[in-house]
């Protein structure tokens, strides 16, 4: 990757194809030489003398043999720019031929133009932005929808990056305490305890561990949402999930404990898309396999944009109680829980009064924690779909928002470096525990974890970590 800042760089910023506006961005050190003699401001003394960022109106001329071409141009002129070096923006009528007619007008000129991403890498050259930033850009970009956007502009805004820098910090404090203790190794000079050094570095990386946790979870994620169904076995989960796929996948029984594993289907339905999850009914065994399944069940409940929790309309009062119990750990658990009431197409026969009764008292309580009463469905005969698919959209629209704080991409660079600090600093922790073991082992420790986190945050880079970042850019950000 060529990494000279001594080239004048122009590309088209504005999004393709005909709009009221257009942008062409240019930034580099000749800016004003390039736009000399063609570029002529309503007010040549102000444009002059330019000192700061500031908006000129003026004219284009010499792209067209017919007319001018009246332009507004924002200009940077210093390093106080996005790019940390002079920058301007041509804002012009959006017409696509006029634009490819300026653009090839300012290539002719003396700029060459711009690579995938090479405005937003010039920004973290000059230390405008740090690597994960840089990465906030990208996703801001192609987010899908508002979560999304939000968690890049919450990475952007340097979230993250704040509390890893905050870490890094820390651990070059504690380094220098070391490194200071060493030097003064003949005169018994102890500038921090091993009791010290041991809790600063448990909390170090204690919070690394909570990183890779969420590191893990983000990668698992998709653009589409995660729809999970949970409920206590035969609350309908698995007829509802064939109904909202519009297959067989999953097999339904009267027997419970049918569902062991989980199953999982992309689905387009009443203009909503996501991934569909059966789990298996939650129960408590001491069998190998039905542990399992609660394991797996657990996982896609931890995982899930929103969970559906099942209750079925005919339960008997003791496992009314359990379920309502169980939905309220379902609850806590999740990033967001819609409870649902199944089954309502059963006859009433099968139902005696003090079984719905009871159950019409658990899930009267939880409208009252919740606000909203359970829906009830059938998911044989379709009543209540059309009021779950509202509910769907109001929960996937406000779920997980501010929960994710990595993008994908940076989860998937950042995660091996993670790792690599996580296993440092357990290191350092074991060797701090035995008075034996030299303070000079363990700010090596300390050294190896400050690369790892150096790499993350860009403050060390290598060309082919730059490569990959920057690559994914599209051409003029």
């Amino acid at each position: 990757m060529d990494l000279s800042l001594d080239d004048t760089i122009a590309a088209l910023a504005s999004a393709p194809g005909a709009s009221e506006r257009g942008i062409i961005r240019i930034s580099g050190p000749r800016i004003r030489e390039l736009l000399a003699g063609w570029f002529h401001p309503d007010n040549p003394k102000d444009w002059q003398a330019a000192r700061v960022a500031s908006r000129y109106t003026g004219r284009l001329t010499g792209v067209s043999s017919r007319c001018a071409i009246c332009v507004d141009l924002y200009d940077w002129p210093n390093r106080r720019s996005y790019t940390g070096q002079p920058l301007v923006e041509l804002h012009l009528p959006g017409s696509p031929p006029l634009l490819e007619a300026v653009l090839s007008e300012v290539h002719r000129r003396g700029a060459r133009p711009a690579r995938p991403g090479e405005f937003t890498l010039r920004a973290f050259l000059a230390g405008k932005l740090d690597l994960l930033q840089a990465e906030a850009v990208l996703g801001v970009i192609d987010a899908h929808d508002h979560r999304e956007l939000q968690a890049a502009l919450s990475q952007l805004a340097g979230g993250i990056s704040g509390r890893l820098s905050e870490l890094r910090r820390d651990l070059l404090e504690l380094l220098a305490d070391l490194e200071a203790g060493l030097d003064f190794i003949e005169e018994d000079i102890e500038f921090v305890s091993r009791v010290e050094v041991l809790g600063r570095v448990a909390v170090a990386r204690k919070f690394v561990d909570e990183l890779l946790q969420q590191t893990a979870n983000r990668m698992q994620s998709r653009s589409r949402a995660r729809v999970v169904l949970a409920g206590l076995p035969n609350a309908g989960k698995s007829t509802l999930f064939n109904r909202l796929s519009a297959s067989q996948a999953a097999l339904v029984s009267p027997i419970e404990g049918t569902t062991r594993d989980f199953l999982q289907v992309p689905v387009d339905w009443s203009g909503l898309a996501f991934d569909l999850v059966d789990t298996a009914g939650w129960e408590i065994t001491d069998e190998q396999i039905g542990q399992v399944a609660q394991r797996l069940r657990s996982e896609q409940v931890q995982q899930a944009d929103v969970v559906v929790w099942c209750t079925a309309s005919d339960l008997d009062p003791a496992r009314a109680v359990l379920d309502d119990e169980l939905f309220e750990t379902t609850r806590r658990q999740s990033r967001k829980c819609l409870r649902i009431q199944t089954q309502i197409d059963r006859p009433a026969a099968s139902r005696n009064s003090s079984v719905t009764t009871d159950a019409t008292a658990v899930l009267a309580d939880s409208v009252d924690q919740q606000g909203d009463a359970p829906i009830g469905i059938s998911a044989v005969t379709g009543v209540g779909l059309n009021e779950l698919a509202d509910e769907f959209r109001s929960a996937l629209a406000s779920s997980g928002k501010g929960s994710r704080q990595w993008l994908g991409t940076t989860a998937t660079r950042c995660r091996e470096s993670l790792e690599a600090v996580a296993a440092t600093l357990k290191h350092a922790e074991e060797s701090a525990g035995f008075e034996s073991t030299g303070d000079e082992l363990i700010a090596v420790d300390m050294r190896e974890a400050l690369d790892h986190l150096g790499r993350i945050l860009g403050v060390i880079y290598t060309d082919d970590i730059l490569d990959r970042v920057f690559s994914k850019f599209c051409i003029g950000k």
